[in-house]
């Protein structure tokens, strides 16, 4: 039985988390953290919880966690993250980290993207980054993982198969990434609130000012051997969940649609949460699962490149759990093949 901690537990990404541990009858979730005051339950942050899982959310330190855990989920915001990472690994705990503090490995990087010094700058070099897809052979033995981003694994996961194997040209790729509401978080904001968000489509952070463009390109530059640029432009799309990426890369020889889908599916043999698919997959084919849905497409000496995810679930949570799954020695697919 390994039990678990969540830091963080009253966000979207952590029911889910909640919800997929729950199905593995050798998990067992014995902390949870929030900084409300009054110790509240679970099921009255997440209600869907009730009747399903009897625990306080409370304001732990470090220290504490450690002593009720020994696997920790960090479902707290950048910054504070790296705060308690140090801490936690120092109790002894194993630790998949869902904020960005771990992703880049340049410390000079972070600080110019999220606006903050990184205090664990030393971890920053060589904490593997947790894409299954590209890294399984990395991710049991580590101490620490980094778990992607949503929009990031939709790019990255979209873009790995065609950038390796060299069909397309690393310069002038072009992302075109939509997400659902709920990729904001939980927290009330202005552009979120229904009479904002309703009936309307928006871009934003457009002209390469997204703190996703830097960990795309890193993690692909370091799974090809070489410099990867892209354009990246993020929009909120009036719907609960998901993402949707068109992505766009020049060919660098000709090439046929069924050449192109064959080569992300050799990419792709055995990995379990990878669909290649050959109709134009839409958001809804792999929401509430762990799915990734890729296909592509050739045109006047392009690639067209289409990928679908669930931003709460293979976009977080559950590559989150895919990455305690290879930890702890338990199938890759346990507890997310419903």
């Amino acid at each position: 039985m390994v039990k678990v901690a969540i830091l963080g537990a009253t966000g979207y990404t952590a029911l889910e988390l909640i919800k997929i541990l729950l199905r593995n009858p050798q998990v067992q979730i014995t902390a949870a953290t929030t900084r409300q005051e009054g110790a509240p339950p679970i099921h009255t942050i997440h209600q869907s919880l009730a009747g399903r899982l009897d625990l306080a959310c409370e304001d732990l330190s470090p220290t504490q966690i450690a002593s009720r855990a020994e696997f920790v989920f960090c479902c707290l915001p950048h910054v504070a993250s790296m705060e308690a990472v140090p801490a936690l690994l120092a109790g002894g705990c194993r630790v998949v980290d869902l904020s960005a503090d771990y992703r880049l490995k340049n410390a000079a990087v972070y600080e110019k993207w999220y606006g903050h010094a990184h205090t664990d700058a030393g971890r920053l070099p060589t904490t593997v980054y947790g894409l299954p897809e590209l890294w399984a052979e990395r991710i049991p033995p580590q101490k620490l993982i980094a778990n992607p981003g949503c929009y990031t694994s939709a790019s990255i996961l979209g873009l790995a198969p065609f950038l390796k194997q060299a069909w397309i040209e690393p310069t002038g790729i072009i992302i075109d990434a939509k997400s659902g509401v709920s990729g904001a978080g939980r927290a009330p904001k202005l552009n979120t609130l229904f009479s904002e968000c309703n009936e309307s489509v928006a871009a934003y952070s457009a002209g390469n000012r997204h703190r996703h463009l830097p960990e795309i390109e890193q993690v692909l530059s370091d799974a090809c051997g070489h410099s990867v640029e892209a354009i990246f432009t993020p929009h909120l799309i009036p719907m609960d969940r998901g993402i949707i990426a068109t992505i766009y890369g020049r060919l660098k020889k000709t090439a046929t649609d069924a050449q192109l889908i064959a080569a992300a599916r050799e990419f792709y043999a055995g990995k379990p949460f990878i669909r290649v698919v050959d109709h134009l997959p839409a958001t809804k084919d792999s929401a509430y699962t762990n799915f990734c849905d890729i296909t592509v497409r050739q045109a006047r000496g392009q690639a067209i490149i289409i990928s679908c995810l669930d931003n709460l679930i293979k976009g977080a949570a559950g590559v989150a759990v895919q990455n305690f799954n290879l930890m702890c020695g338990f199938p890759e697919t346990t507890g997310l093949l419903i």
